[in-house]
């Protein structure tokens, strides 16, 4: 969400930036607010007008009253009754407009960095650098399910019984792979100086609607029948939640978190649930980072963390490249985006597997993130967050990368640790 006074002062810089986003219908709604922060900011003088005046007679009722003089003690009274049921009125009116304003304001999208490229869709994001050679063997690279299926790893028909398409068991080697490629993003990121943490899986809405834009939440967030509660659909969603109306001491910046959880999402929308196969589904698990920053720190942050996950892949040997996301496809909330995609020999071309973001101040804005600097003055904070990893979708990548020609498996070095020693699975 972007501050108010922006609207108020420059509104055509932020009616350009959501003609950059592709999001004409958005237009109006700029209009919109400025009318209507108009009317609220009148209605709010005109309460702080009837309550000094209340509070001038109340005072001056209680003289009346010490002097004998109850008539007019009397009348004065009557005067501050009809002035409690105007304000009343007014500050209901004040409420109402802060509402309307706090509604239009969650979807119009934040100012989005001036190196962003602009494209309409992620057709025309942008390839940044590529890391590591891609490689195709001279055999045929099988479906990663197929895969799965021949080392025992993966059963969906039972799943599919269970609970439905978009689910999958997990067994034997590939169940304790998933494991291993997860023990070691968390402590891959624990040598980089990040705390680890594992969050809450469910958070309530007001938490839901701080850290995510409307069509986000739809796409993506379950509902708990009955309760105030959302399962969470990345650990970033708690993991900021978790600064809620706090404010943070300025030397205690900057935030390194990492955090594990599982993920839920219903993944409504034109991509789908997959019939067969596990790149999207309905429940995954993930590392994620998570950093809280001073607004002058968070562009060299932002390459700090999408570096890391660069670094990861490449620790286990997969090709990774770097994309930076255009204008169009950035969602709502984020200042700048890229994206960190795997090389599929089987597919020949680069596939997502992590996505970095700096949300600015976005997000400390909708969840009242303060810092309090060195001179007491206070400020919002930056948020970021980026995905060090997110299997079963990883698996994908490191099994096309890691196959042999007799269809078994190499475990590279980083990884033998967590899988009792094994070289290869068979």
């Amino acid at each position: 969400m972007i501050d108010i006074k922006l609207i108020r002062t420059n509104p055509e810089l932020v009616k350009e930036n959501i003609k950059k986003k592709f999001q004409d219908e958005k237009l109006p709604l700029v209009d919109e607010v400025v009318e209507l922060d108009k009317q609220y900011r009148e209605t709010k003088v005109k309460s702080d007008a009837l309550r000094n005046q209340r509070k001038t007679i109340s005072k001056a009722i209680g003289g009346l009253m010490a002097k004998g003089q109850k008539e007019e003690a009397e009348a004065r009274k009557a005067e501050v009754a009809e002035l409690a049921k105007e304000l009343s009125e007014s500050e209901a009116m004040e409420n109402d407009l802060e509402a309307r304003i706090r509604k239009i304001m969650l979807v119009i999208p934040n100012i989005i960095d001036d190196t962003v490229p602009i494209g309409r869709d992620d057709s025309e994001n942008v390839e940044v650098e590529r890391f590591g050679d891609p490689f195709v063997p001279e055999f045929e690279v099988p479906y990663h399910v197929d895969i799965m299926e021949k080392l025992h790893g993966i059963d969906i028909d039972s799943a599919r019984k269970t609970s439905g398409n978009g689910f999958y068991y997990l067994c034997g080697d590939i169940a304790r792979l998933h494991s291993a490629i997860l023990s070691y993003a968390r402590d891959f990121m624990i040598d980089r100086g990040f705390t680890y943490f594992i969050p809450p899986y469910m958070i309530r809405s007001d938490v839901v609607t701080g850290v995510m834009s409307f069509a986000e939440m739809e796409g993506m967030m379950y509902k708990i029948e009955g309760e105030d509660l959302y399962l969470i659909g990345t650990s970033e969603h708690s993991m900021i939640g978790r600064f809620i109306d706090t404010i943070l001491p300025e030397e205690s910046l900057p935030q390194t978190l990492t955090s594990y959880s599982p993920c839920f999402r219903k993944e409504v929308g034109a991509h789908g649930i997959e019939e067969r196969g596990v790149y999207r589904i309905h429940q995954f698990e993930k590392q994620e980072m998570i950093v809280v920053c001073k607004p002058e720190d968070s562009k060299a942050w932002f390459v700090k963390l999408y570096q890391n996950t660069v670094d990861f892949f490449r620790s286990l040997d997969i090709p990774v490249r770097t994309l930076e996301c255009c204008s169009g496809d950035l969602a709502d909330l984020k200042v700048k985006s890229i994206d960190v995609e795997a090389w599929s020999p089987r597919q020949k071309k680069y596939f997502e597997v992590g996505s970095c973001s700096n949300l600015g101040d976005a997000q400390a804005r909708r969840l009242g993130i303060r810092v309090k600097g060195a001179d007491g003055e206070k400020y919002l904070a930056h948020t970021l967050n980026n995905t060090v990893v997110a299997p079963p979708r990883m698996l994908i990548a490191f099994l096309e990368n890691n196959l042999n020609a007799d269809g078994s498996v190499r475990i590279p070095e980083p990884l033998r640790m967590y899988m009792g020693g094994k070289d290869v699975i068979r």
